[in-house]
């Protein structure tokens, strides 16, 4: 896992799944938090296990309302085009539109809409 900050913002980037479920993301903020004292994370797409982005697992609500709870910023940054499913669509158009969660394409853009 490789981290640096930029503005205050933790930007994450690693080649393992980082969140596969509510305590590793519980566990990720915490540790981000402990370690940089910051509330604004950007994290890859890779690192984010892939039953996130089927809605109706119910794991992408479980663990992005750990991130709302501990007053944290996140972005997930990556490619979402492979993804069919209308409610994820919707999902991300919403989260973007808000100013707390993020799915964007790459680094810059993460950085860009924690930063607001």
């Amino acid at each position: 896992m490789e981290t640096k900050i930029i503005n205050d913002i933790v930007i994450v980037k690693s080649n393992e799944i980082i969140i596969k479920d509510v305590q590793s993301a519980l566990d990720f903020i915490m540790t981000i938090k402990y370690e940089t004292n910051c509330n604004k994370i950007a994290l890859n797409k890779e690192s984010v296990v892939e039953e996130f982005f089927i809605l109706s697992t119910g794991l992408a609500g479980e663990i992005l309302q750990k991130f709302i709870n501990y007053h944290t910023k996140f972005a997930i940054y990556g490619e979402y085009s492979k993804y069919t499913s209308k409610p994820l669509k919707d999902f991300i158009y919403e989260s973007n539109k808000g100013k707390d969660i993020f799915f964007i394409e790459n680094e810059d853009e993460a950085i860009k809409m924690l930063s607001k």
